[in-house]
C-alpha cells in the first residue's frame, strides 16, 4: 500500500469552513473510488487564527503545511479584522504562506461551463469557447516590495515598491511557456512596458524565455488593453502570464466570464509537488453560516489538487466531469440561480457532485494530457 497523501487543511474565515467541508468530502470521495488514502490535519489561519492565536499564520499553521504534499484553503478575512495593524491583517497569512513555501505560480483556469451562458452578462456568442488559464506571479512585485508611510510638508505619504528580479520572471514564464505546450500553444505575456521599468524587464524575458520554445506563438498586450480584450473576445486567449497584481485583477474580471466569482478555483506551485489550492473567491462574511455560498471553486481546487500534486489528471478530469454533470443535471447554487428556480445549499450540492463522481464515467475517445 502506498502511503497516506497528507492534506493540510484550512478552513479560514467567513463561508471558507462550509466550502471546505464539500472540497474535503468530495476529495474523500475521489478517494474511495480511485484508490487513495489520506491523513487530514486541520490549521488556523487568517482572522479566526488572530482570534485565537494572536496570529494570522502560526507557526503551527506553517509546520502543518510544509508536512503536507497539499494544502487546501477556504478564504480568509472580513470587515472584523480591517481595522487592524498591517502585521495583523488576516491577508498577511497568505502573503505568508505563499513565500514561506516559495510558491510562485499562481494558476486561474477559466472555464465556461455548457448550461451557465445566460449567468453572465455577456452574450453566448461572445463565450463560446472560453477556456483559458491565468498563470500569475506570486511571490514578488508591489505585494511584497518595501512599504512605508512618511510625514511630509504636503502630508502624509505612501509608498510600495514593485520589484522584480530576472530570476523570478524568468521562471514564472517558462511555467507559462511549459503549460502553453500541452494546450493550445499560445502564451499572451501582460506587462504596461509603455510606463513600467519592471515590466521592461519582463518584456525583454519574456521574447529571450520564446526562443526556447519555437512551438508556441507569445503575444505582448499592455494590461489595460488585455482587461478590454479578455471581454471583448475571451475565446481568443489559452495561456495568460503576467506580474502580481495584474494577475490578482486579470484573473478576478474573468469570474464574468463564467457567470460566478464562486466557479474559479486555483493552484499556487513552486519547483516541486507540493501546491496550495483555494478558490479564487474571498470570505463573503455577508453570506457566511447561511449554507448558501458556491463550493464548486473549491471542489474544482481539489481536482488541481489531484493534477499538479499527485499528477493524476485521471481522477481531475473525473472531478470536473462530476461538477459540470451535476450543472448539466440542473443543480445550482444561490449566486447561479434563475427566477422562479430552486436553489441547492452548500450541502445538498457536494452531496449531488459526490453522486456525480460515483457513476462519471470518462469518455474514452478523448486524449489524457500530459501531466504536469
Amino acid at each position: 500500500m502506498t502511503r497516506p497523501k497528507r492534506i493540510a487543511v484550512l478552513p479560514g474565515d467567513g463561508i471558507g469552513p462550509e466550502i471546505v467541508e464539500e472540497g474535503v468530502k468530495v476529495m474523500k470521495a475521489a478517494g474511495e473510488r480511485f484508490g487513495y488514502h489520506f491523513e487530514i490535519d486541520f490549521g488556523w489561519i487568517g482572522g479566526s487564527a488572530i482570534d485565537r492565536l494572536k496570529n494570522p499564520l502560526p507557526q503551527e499553521t506553517l509546520t502543518l503545511c510544509h508536512q503536507a504534499d497539499a494544502v487546501l484553503l477556504g478564504a480568509v478575512g472580513g470587515p472584523r479584522w480591517d481595522q487592524h495593524p498591517p502585521a495583523l491583517r488576516p491577508e498577511k497569512a497568505l502573503l505568508g504562506l505563499r513565500k514561506e513555501l516559495d510558491l510562485f505560480a499562481n494558476l486561474r483556469p477559466t472555464t465556461l461551463f455548457p448550461g451557465l451562458e445566460d449567468s453572465s452578462t455577456l452574450k453566448p456568442e461572445v463565450l463560446k469557447g472560453v477556456d483559458f488559464l491565468v498563470v500569475r506571479e506570486l511571490t514578488g512585485g508591489i505585494y511584497f516590495g518595501e512599504k512605508f508611510t512618511e510625514d511630509t510638508p504636503a502630508g502624509e505619504k505612501a509608498t510600495d515598491t514593485l520589484v522584480y528580479s530576472e530570476t523570478e520572471v524568468e521562471r514564472i514564464l517558462r511555467r507559462a511557456f511549459d503549460i502553453a505546450q500541452l494546450r493550445g500553444k499560445k502564451v499572451t505575456s501582460v506587462d504596461k512596458a509603455n510606463v513600467l521599468e519592471s515590466s521592461r524587464l519582463w518584456r525583454k524575458v519574456a521574447d529571450r524565455v520564446a526562443k526556447d520554445y519555437p512551438d508556441v506563438e507569445l503575444t505582448h498586450l499592455l494590461v489595460d488593453n488585455c482587461a478590454m480584450q479578455m471581454i471583448r473576445r475571451p475565446a481568443d486567449f489559452d495561456v495568460v502570464v503576467t506580474e502580481n497584481m495584474f494577475g490578482d485583477i486579470l484573473s478576478d474580471e474573468a469570474a464574468i466570464l463564467t457567470g460566478s466569482i464562486g466557479l474559479l478555483p486555483s493552484a499556487s506551485l513552486g519547483e516541486g509537488h507540493q501546491g496550495l489550492y483555494e478558490p479564487v473567491h474571498g470570505s463573503a462574511p455577508d453570506i457566511a453560516g447561511q449554507g448558501v455560498a458556491n463550493p464548486i471553486a473549491t471542489i474544482l481546487s481539489v481536482a488541481l489538487m489531484f493534477r499538479y500534486s499527485f499528477h493524476d489528471d485521471t481522477v481531475a478530469k473525473a472531478i470536473e466531469g462530476a461538477v459540470t454533470d451535476t450543472l448539466a443535471s440542473g443543480a445550482r447554487t444561490m449566486d447561479l440561480v434563475s427566477t422562479g428556480r430552486l436553489a441547492y445549499s452548500t450541502e445538498e450540492f457536494g452531496d449531488k457532485v459526490v453522486e456525480a463522481l460515483n457513476k462519471y464515467q470518462p469518455d474514452p475517445t478523448l486524449p489524457v494530457e500530459a501531466m504536469m
